[in-house]
């Protein structure tokens, strides 16, 4: 996918919105109220049916009996308070995916475990079936309306519908880059309507502003409406719903408090865009010192209990994998073949963690004497750095372009995975040849075990540049978690069944 960087121009005007921030949320609230309240009420009283029939069930207490429709509307009513107390459909949440669904699960939790202590206290006997019910049914059944209507959002996202309006504000090189960073995400919340420059004595300033008059690009003009000094009356003009300050602090602090007095008693909301890059939400955290807001950046850490947790998963999960894709497996052998009639299992020697070598295994997708043609075919590397890639490898048999184009060949990576090799998920096994080449920093990809999946995978795979992968590599590394990698498993599915980049 070719991404047109964005510029900044010297214009006059911006363009008509949309639709704007107020709007819009306010719309998509209600719909995600009407289906949330559709599904728990469904699943609590579908639940009384799957449990006890047609039969009217009752619970029972000293003194006390409730029947399972009370309990079911008592158990929806605690539940839809508890999701708007998480706020689970906050404009600043819904559509960014893992942190949305994080709180719909912790107001979950909360739910059944209050009322499981209410019940206790009351001593009404509730049977246990039905919450085992009840639970996995509106959860699964919010989580999947979630999902839904988050693809809907950044579908309409993609046209520049449902978007909160943002003028950046900043130096050029920072502004540049948020806004960059802002359209390259189909998922981002903001359509820029305009840039405010810092056109003032600091150095630099002036090549800054001659930069935004004449850097442009027809086809996606970020309209330069400001200094520093009208960054309020430029918002309010555009009918701006965020004002971003990005990169750097401009002036010291002193600009962005003036900044959020200016913006006070209107509906416009301050962001600070952080300098701080490649780092994810979960790793930093506010710890404010009185008129000193302090921001704590977590060490990445690679031992510990999540890392064991991370073991035990894979260990279970790739056994039952090697279990379940059993008839899978036998059925790839045999077509690799009787295509080739060479080995089935191809092995190589690959790079795992800290450097240990191990026999990574995969189905034969290529001629049996693939590695003594690879001379010949230097010259025509595809391949991005120290990766050799080929879209029409002529090497490659016709079952083998189906494997590769479905990942069918790293099936056999479970063994991999269960012998502890590698991980599920996890940075992309490189070969001994890459590592020699690596630059001292690339070295942390081995920091922990390489993944039968990854971000490399749901990003792109065999498309990526050479620096890219590195990047989303050194990501995940510094920043991975349960919640993510299952999160990544899941988008693994999806783009094997739309395959990109897969040669």
């Amino acid at each position: 996918m070719t991404v047109v960087r964005p510029r900044l121009s010297r214009l006059g005007h911006a363009a008509t919105p949309l639709s704007s921030e107020r709007s819009w949320a306010r719309l998509y609230r209600m719909r995600l109220l009407a289906t949330d309240s559709v599904i728990i009420l469904a699943s609590t009283i579908g639940a009384i049916f799957l449990r006890f029939g047609a039969d009217q069930a009752q619970t029972s207490g000293p003194g006390l009996r409730i029947d399972y429709l009370t309990v079911s509307l008592l158990i929806a009513v605690t539940w839809m308070l508890a999701l708007a107390a998480y706020h689970t459909r906050d404009p600043r949440v819904v559509g960014v995916g893992v942190t949305e669904y994080r709180r719909v699960v912790s107001a979950t939790a909360i739910t059944f475990g209050l009322l499981a202590i209410f019940f206790l206290v009351a001593k009404i006997d509730i049977a246990r079936s039905y919450f085992v019910l009840a639970l996995p049914l509106g959860m699964g059944g919010v989580l999947f309306s979630r999902w839904r209507w988050r693809h809907w959002l950044i579908r309409q996202r993609s046209f520049d519908h449902y978007l909160s309006r943002a003028l950046v504000v900043g130096r050029f090189d920072d502004v540049d880059y948020v806004v960059r960073q802002i359209h390259q995400k189909s998922g981002a919340a903001y359509n820029v309507v305009g840039a405010a420059l810092d056109t003032g004595k600091r150095k630099g300033a002036k090549k800054d502003a001659e930069l935004g008059r004449r850097i442009a690009s027809p086809e996606r003009e970020v309209p330069v409406v400001s200094d520093l000094s009208g960054v309020a009356e430029a918002a309010a003009r555009l009918g701006a719903d965020t004002v971003i300050v990005a990169g750097r602090a401009l002036s010291g602090g002193e600009f962005v408090r003036r900044l959020a007095w200016k913006l006070e008693g209107t509906a416009t909301e301050l962001v600070l865009a952080s300098p701080l890059t490649d780092v994810a939400g979960p790793r930093i955290h506010f710890r404010p010192v009185e008129g000193l807001p302090l921001i704590h950046v977590e060490i990445p850490q690679f031992e510990g209990g999540k890392h064991v947790l991370k073991r035990a998963f894979d260990f279970f999960a790739s056994g039952f994998a090697l279990l379940l894709l059993a008839p899978v497996f036998l059925a790839v052998a045999i077509a690799v073949k009787l295509d080739d009639g060479g080995p089935v299992i191809f092995s190589q020697e690959r790079v795992g963690r800290n450097g240990v070598r191990f026999r990574m295994f995969k189905f034969h997708s290529m001629v049996v004497d693939a590695e003594a043609r690879l001379a010949r075919l230097q010259e025509q590397n595809e391949g991005h750095g120290l990766l050799f890639k080929m879209k029409d490898d002529p090497r490659v048999t016709r079952v083998g372009r189906i494997l590769r184009k479905y990942s069918l060949d790293e099936l056999p990576q479970l063994v991999n995975v269960f012998l502890g090799d590698m991980s599920l998920v996890g940075p992309r096994p490189p070969l001994p040849s890459e590592v020699d080449g690596y630059e001292n920093h690339v070295h942390r990809r081995l920091y922990i075990k390489p993944g039968l999946t990854g971000m490399w995978q749901v990003n792109g795979r065999s498309d990526l540049s050479w620096q890219e992968s590195v990047r989303l590599d050194l990501y995940y590394v510094e920043n991975w978690s349960l919640t993510g990698d299952l999160v990544i498993m899941w988008r693994t599915v999806k783009v094997l069944t739309h395959p990109v980049g897969a040669y």
